[in-house]
């Protein structure tokens, strides 16, 4: 799944900006203080219980909160008002948010891959752990679940690709938790091994949904166009307009979360200027109210009906 497509969404594409920051901020403040609690629960029990995977999953909770300010920086900073520097507005910081994240995502996977490899040359220096450990990585592992579903849920309904990176960070951090989860179990059964396997595997996983996230951001930066689909929609609703005769050349941008849109478009040859210009200003306004397009550039050619009755017939 790509879960940076939200053209499926369409009911929701008339969440405003400012809707969209609230939702942002909401859903990110929710994510920072259950990250403190947390992060202070495991590390707390982590010292008492004699289990330094689950110290080293507190820690882990503590470095989300680093995410979670890049998210609330960028949303603030993405709605900053166009300028003469940035005509099309900051859109794009929620892109180099995402970028950022994805770099987090990616720095961690690797760090959980180097923790492996030196537990699998000494499984034996895992000390016996208490049970108290595994309660608290089953209520961290059911919290960062629960955290994952609230932020993605938001993040589709306001359509941002940033607050769905900072929900699959959660995802990460819940299958940190798992890892710790199993090996505890293994630690308490005297299969030490279990441990660094999982968190091997694990590791293998965020490491390649950070590559995703950071790869997926560097090619929006790069003006990568949007899906075919919302393409189509988008010329759909222009050819809808009264007047328009024909569409070609659409070409579209990201630009954060929305989308820059050029497009040709046909009017007939024998209307006026006046009528043309105004035909075009209803297309663009249909454009910018039904889709997540945050600017429309249009080039108004001329259209002329067949003269059937002078085409020349082609020999068979």
């Amino acid at each position: 799944m790509n879960f940076k497509d939200f053209s499926d969404d369409t009911e929701d594409s008339t969440f405003t900006q400012q809707q969209r920051l609230f939702a942002a901020k909401r859903s990110t403040w929710v994510s920072v203080a259950i990250n403190v609690l947390l992060s202070i629960l495991q590390v707390w029990v982590g010292v008492f219980s004699k289990s330094q995977a689950l110290i080293a999953d507190g820690i882990h909770s503590l470095s989300d909160l680093v995410s979670d300010f890049v998210v609330l920086i960028a949303g603030h900073h993405s709605q900053k008002d166009a300028d003469v520097k940035h005509p099309y507005g900051h859109h794009r910081f929620e892109t180099a948010a995402s970028m950022v994240l994805g770099l987090l995502l990616l720095a961690i996977g690797v760090g959980m891959l180097w923790s492996a490899f030196g537990k699998l040359q000494s499984p034996h220096s895992v000390e016996q752990v208490h049970v108290t450990a595994l309660w608290v990585a089953g209520v961290a592992l059911v919290s960062k679940e629960l955290l994952f579903r609230y932020m993605l849920s938001v993040a589709k309904k306001v359509k941002s690709s940033m607050l769905v990176a900072n929900a699959w960070h959660a995802r990460s951090d819940a299958a940190s938790s798992l890892v710790v989860g199993v090996g505890i179990v293994g630690n308490l059964l005297g299969y030490p091994i279990f441990d660094p396997i999982a968190a091997l595997i694990v590791g293998l996983m965020v490491t390649r949904m950070g590559w995703g996230f950071s790869w997926d951001a560097l090619h929006d930066l790069m003006d990568r166009a949007v899906d075919e689909a919302e393409v189509q929609a988008i010329q759909d609703t222009l050819l809808s307009t009264p007047g328009v005769r024909g569409v070609h050349d659409v070409r579209t941008r990201k630009m954060g979360d929305m989308i820059v849109v050029d497009a040709h478009i046909e009017v007939d040859a024998h209307q006026t200027v006046e009528a043309g210009h105004d035909i075009t200003v209803q297309a663009r306004s249909r454009v910018l109210q039904r889709h997540r397009v945050l600017s429309l550039m249009t080039h108004l050619d001329p259209w002329k009906k067949a003269d059937l009755d002078h085409q020349l017939v082609q020999p068979k």
